[in-house]
């Protein structure tokens, strides 16, 4: 199985992926071949895949972006095909990640699991990744909905 970073966009692989991120959230709308266009034309944004004969079995992304203290990088959709787990290829798909990441001067990697993502909470903390005493919010929004500063 090889692990590469994903540069095309096919029909195929927005099937396999959108598969994968059913597995994370059945809330979240279908994966489109538009999106993942979009993900790929991003340049902050990297995706990397596992690959059995050719099919897409897991996936994660690396986002690379500037704020005012630095560079930084956020991993997210680690996710392997129930059918290929316990193979490591999740842990192979984050070193893919770190090394990617190192090699443009990344110095600190964030992400964040679901407390019920048990096994994938077990890799992070292998990995090296400590638990950060933290809140995360989210606000949903309307995509139609713009509001002006007060």
């Amino acid at each position: 199985m090889a692990i590469t970073q994903l540069k095309t966009a096919k029909p195929t692989d927005v099937q396999a992926i959108g598969a994968l991120v059913t597995q994370l959230s059945s809330t979240e709308p279908g994966f489109s071949l538009r999106n993942l266009k979009a993900m790929l034309a991003d340049p902050s944004t990297t995706i990397f895949v596992a690959r059995a004969n050719e099919e897409i079995v897991g996936m994660t992304t690396l986002v690379i972006f500037r704020v005012a203290t630095g560079l930084r990088a956020f991993i997210d959709d680690v996710v392997v095909m129930t059918t290929h787990q316990k193979r490591r290829l999740g842990e192979r798909l984050m070193r893919a990640a770190i090394n990617h990441a190192t090699s443009h001067g990344i110095e600190k990697i964030d992400l964040t699991s679901r407390p019920s993502r048990e096994t994938a909470n077990r890799l992070y903390q292998r990995m090296g990744f400590e638990r950060r005493e933290t809140n995360v919010y989210r606000l949903k929004l309307k995509a139609d909905v713009v509001s002006p500063e007060p």
